[in-house]
């Protein structure tokens, strides 16, 4: 599973040296990842309300080029890794007339308990499948 994003990148996107602020990738990341969970059929709220939040506890973004103001950037976003206790997703942002990389970023996602705080060891069963089933399908 694959999810696409085209940005067109704003002046509030952007750094005083006018290309985006890297704070603005990480943003984007999130919809990203928040789109994908959500059609794997896992409801953010409906988990919250479970106790179930999905914290990032890892990121790692490799800067290959600037994107500037007013470029139209290509997101491509899947999931790499399912292990029982993480998710990891791997972004990549291509400028889009001439698809040369710009970004590629790791996330790497668990799932804890909002009420004791605690990470889970293991996911429960269904989301760790849904997760799972977006992996194999990319590999297929």
């Amino acid at each position: 599973m694959e999810y696409i994003q085209e940005i067109r990148i704003l002046y509030s996107d952007t750094d005083s040296y006018g290309v985006v602020w890297h704070g603005a990738y990480t943003k984007w990341f999130e919809a990203a990842r928040v789109e994908i969970v959500e059609q794997l059929g896992l409801k953010l709220e409906e988990l919250e309300k479970n106790n179930i939040l999905f914290p990032v506890v890892e990121m790692n973004i490799r800067y290959k080029s600037s994107a500037k103001m007013n470029e139209r950037i290509i997101i491509r976003t899947q999931i790499i890794e399912v292990k029982p206790q993480s998710v990891t997703f791997e972004h990549k942002v291509y400028e889009k007339s001439t698809e040369k990389l710009r970004v590629i970023a790791r996330t790497t996602i668990v799932a804890i308990n909002n009420e004791t705080g605690k990470m889970y060891r293991k996911m429960p069963d269904n989301i760790l499948s849904a997760f799972l089933s977006a992996v194999k399908t990319e590999n297929q």
